[in-house]
């Protein structure tokens, strides 16, 4: 049986770590681990070996560091160490079958390309695809049985992975994440955001590995198996890591590794294996342990969701604000910002309409005078960048609609498709290429049709049809269709009755664009709020309205209270008590001149330079502006992250808009002949050996914006090179950064090379496979769980004149 028809039925055993083992044969301090397919594949193909004798069924290529950038700096190609590395797990395989009668199966396995996307990173969406198209075509070729992407942290990077693996290849995909103990991936996604993202991608498993250990993992697997309809794998480390006699070791034992894993089985995970410092005795005792267990039946969850990159956004009994404000139709304002490319325009509606209550924020950028696709892609990752709203792509041209998909960061919602055949064959391969939640009109080649039995005909042809293209019910959000009331006195009556019928007849979610009841009536507001209510009672799941309007968030939160979906009515009081009954809510229009810290809090940093500007016109100090406006801001922004109420996007768009101001102050002193004062220098690099430099490039982001000069050394450093520039640049504080668990050992060079040296520097580390028990054994003088810890510490030492 191939891989594909075991998933999922029986447990599956995966192998476990490469790095520690390697070392233990001789890898050097620094050395690449993949370039030992081609000068030691004897030792890859031995562990494979003893991976397969003890039991497991997927053994892991050695090519999970392999990627274009990292070749450069090689004297291989990505494609000779692919092709080697798949190769050796064949010739594993086939040199211990006659021993071992268990299903074996060759895994590509693909990791990070170890730097973060624009609009946070330096790399674009295509490029990342690209590298991994690459990596994905030479595993293929060379004859591997499924693809492992894993150890991945950013939704963003995970779907340009999955995609290079589904559009280049018809092998399984499994993709196994690194969550911190909060259950976060580093950019701010939870477990319900990227389960919703992977199963509309089409993965056929998703998990867990690295970072934490099978206790760890214990707290999250619930999270999971709440929501996710497909097999799960689960590689947990084998605890956490130690330094002993200069190496890195991991403290979990083969037999406690393997009871923690057996209660991970019990759990819902379907395939388990290891990750760091895990080894063939470790997974022999798992198969032991677990090889006659039934697995629990993988399940439908039946969830019909959308998410953004950081939160899921589930379709239930009480109903959703579906933004409207991001539409040119009547608003002349907007059309002038689309066609001036005025794009901050776009995002401050968006912000206006979160802060409002919106759930989900529908964006179109349509007009016949502007290049629609380009214009929508901007639009969605710009949007995404600030704003962690899930987004309705919005639009009837099915190249907008193709880029608005592809590059929207999470599981999207589509508007729209109708029952015409020439609509349903253009949208619902898109839709289902991209996993989009499709919002589908009650018409088709005759039009509207004026009956409810009409309009539930269409809706049901939608359905079955939709099912042919692999497209199930729960991905579907039917639109009875509105039509002003000012032209049909039955209109309402016929939408009501529709809508009441597919949410409890056909079991479909609903969404209605309200507003469209009232069109060529006076005072709507009126006629929108007494229908809308009538919509929520008769089953409508999501109302596509304008979330500033007082009248229609006050029927709505009223609603909510009136069904019981608002405990002790806490969101109605809140919004009675922000919005007093005899004072009206303002204009919704976009809010201009913001001031500087609402620019920054909000990231947006043309309103952030413009807002500097305007201080220095009012003859503010720089230095007042700098530590009454703009540090405070940061502070703020800085606060809600480690509260984990904004994530990393945000933290670094504030940063950007933090940037855009000290440039607009640097202009000035400038001109003045001054400078900008600097807190201190500090050295920051990622250590011998490890390319991987998300973490380091945000602590110097933000570092830059505290008025700190960063002396950045970028990555794989030497430590005699991080020890000359301490000494030639006198600096009092180094920053250092691994993700490896095979060069966290060069974080210890480094270190102790400085304090042999009696460089008069604190020494601040980080990294995924760091802890604060490592970091004192390693002789670290500081250890930060995230970016803002860092600041904080250097802070510290400024006050203290330590710096």
């Amino acid at each position: 049986m191939n891989f594909r028809e075991l998933l999922g039925k029986k447990i599956l055993f995966f192998d476990g770590g490469m790095g520690t083992l390697l070392q233990e044969r001789g890898l050097r301090t620094g050395e690449v681990p993949e370039t030992w397919n081609l000068s030691h594949p004897e030792a890859i193909r031995q562990i494979h070996k003893e991976y397969l004798l003890a039991g497991c069924n997927v053994v892991s290529a050695n090519t999970f560091g392999v990627n274009a950038f990292k070749c450069k700096n090689l004297d291989c190609t990505v494609d000779e160490l692919v092709t080697a590395g798949v190769r050796l797990t064949k010739e594993a395989i086939a040199e211990v079958r006659g021993e071992c009668d268990h299903p074996m199966y060759s895994a590509l396995d693909i990791g990070s390309i170890g730097k973060l996307l624009k609009p946070l990173g330096e790399i674009s969406f295509d490029e990342a695809y690209d590298a991994f198209r690459e990596i994905v075509t030479a595993g293929s070729r060379a004859g591997a049985d499924l693809i492992l992407i894993e150890t991945v942290s950013d939704s963003y990077e995970i779907k340009a992975a999955v995609l290079a693996a589904k559009e280049n290849s018809d092998l399984p995909v499994v993709v196994t994440m690194i969550f911190d103990e909060n259950g976060k991936l580093l950019t701010g996604g939870d477990v319900a955001s990227a389960t919703a993202m992977l199963e509309g991608l089409g993965v056929d498993a998703i998990g867990f590995n690295c970072g934490l250990g099978p206790e760890q993992m214990k707290a999250l697997l619930p999270q999971m198996t709440a929501c996710c309809s497909l097999p799960i794998v689960i590689n947990p480390n084998a605890g956490l890591p130690v330094v002993v006699n200069g190496k890195t070791v991991f403290n979990v034992a083969p037999d406690e590794f393997a009871q923690s894993v057996k209660t991970l089985v019990e759990m819902g995970a379907s395939a388990v294996g290891g990750c760091c410092g895990t080894t063939p005795a470790h997974i022999r005792r798992i198969v032991e342990c677990c090889r006659d267990m039934e697995i629990r039946p993988v399940t439908d969850k039946n969830l019909t969701v959308v998410s953004s990159y950081n939160h899921a956004v589930y379709f239930a009994r009480k109903p959703l604000i579906i933004g409207e404000r991001i539409n040119p139709t009547g608003k002349s304002k907007f059309k002038q910002a689309l066609r001036d490319h005025d794009m901050e325009y776009i995002y401050k509606e968006g912000l206006a309409q979160e802060e409002n209550g919106a759930h989900i924020l529908d964006v179109n950028v349509g007009l016949p005078e502007i290049d629609e696709p380009q214009l929508m892609q901007e639009a969605v990752t710009g949007i995404q960048s600030i704003i962690d709203l899930p987004l309705q792509i919005d639009t009837s041209d099915p190249e907008a609609m193709e880029r608005g998909l592809r590059y929207y960061n999470g599981k999207p919602m589509l508007n729209s498709v109708n029952g015409k055949k020439e609509s349903m064959e253009s949208v619902f391969p898109i839709a289902k290429k991209y996993g989009a939640l499709l919002v589908c009109l009650c018409l088709d080649e005759s039009g509207i049709p004026e009956t409810v039995e009409g309009r539930l005909q269409v809706a049901e042809k939608i359905i079955w049809t939709a099912a042919g293209y692999g497209i199930p019910k729960k991905d579907l959000v039917m639109d009875a269709l509105v039509l002003t009331i000012s032209t049909g006195k039955d209109n309402a009556n016929i939408t009501l009755e529709t809508l009441r019928r597919i949410r409890y007849e056909l079991g479909l979610h609903t969404v209605l664009g309200v507003s469209n009841i009232s069109f060529g009536l006076p005072d709507r507001s009126r006629i929108n709020t007494a229908f809308f209510t009538m919509a929520m009672n008769n089953g409508l799941s999501a109302g596509i309205v304008n979330p500033s309007s007082e009248p229609m968030m006050a029927a709505y939160y009223s609603f909510n209270a009136l069904i019981g979906e608002d405990d002790q009515c806490m969101e109605y009081i809140a919004k009675a008590s922000s919005q007093p009954a005899d004072k009206p809510a303002a204009a919704s229009a976009p809010k201009a001149g913001l001031t500087l810290d609402e620019a920054i809090v909000k990231g947006l940093a043309e309103s952030a330079h413009e807002a500097t500007v305007r201080l220095l016109e009012q003859n503010m100090d720089s230095l007042t502006i700098i530590n009454e406006k703009l540090i405070p801001a940061l502070d703020v922004v800085g606060k809600g992250f480690e509260e984990k109420r904004m994530f990393l996007p945000q933290l670094l768009m504030s940063a950007d808009a933090a940037k855009a101001s000290f440039e607009a102050i640097k202009a000035v002193l400038s001109k003045q002949g001054k400078s900008s004062e600097s807190k201190g220098k500090i050295v920051i690099a990622t250590v011998k050996g490890d390319i991987h430099d998300i973490g380091k490039n945000i602590v110097k982001t933000l570092l830059e914006n505290y008025g700190f000069d960063m002396i950045d050394l970028g990555k794989d450093v030497d430590p005699q090179r991080i020890l000359q520039t301490v000494q030639e640049q006198h600096v009092r504080l180094v920053g250092l950064s691994a993700l490896m668990t095979t060069t966290v050992v060069n974080m210890e060079a480094t270190i102790r090379l400085l304090r042999e040296h009696g460089a008069d520097c604190r020494i601040m580390v980080g990294g995924a496979v760091l802890t604060q028990e490592y970091a004192d054994m390693i002789g670290a003088d500081f250890y930060s769980r995230d970016a803002m810890g860092s600041v904080r510490y250097a802070n510290e030492l400024y006050e203290k004149g330590e710096l």
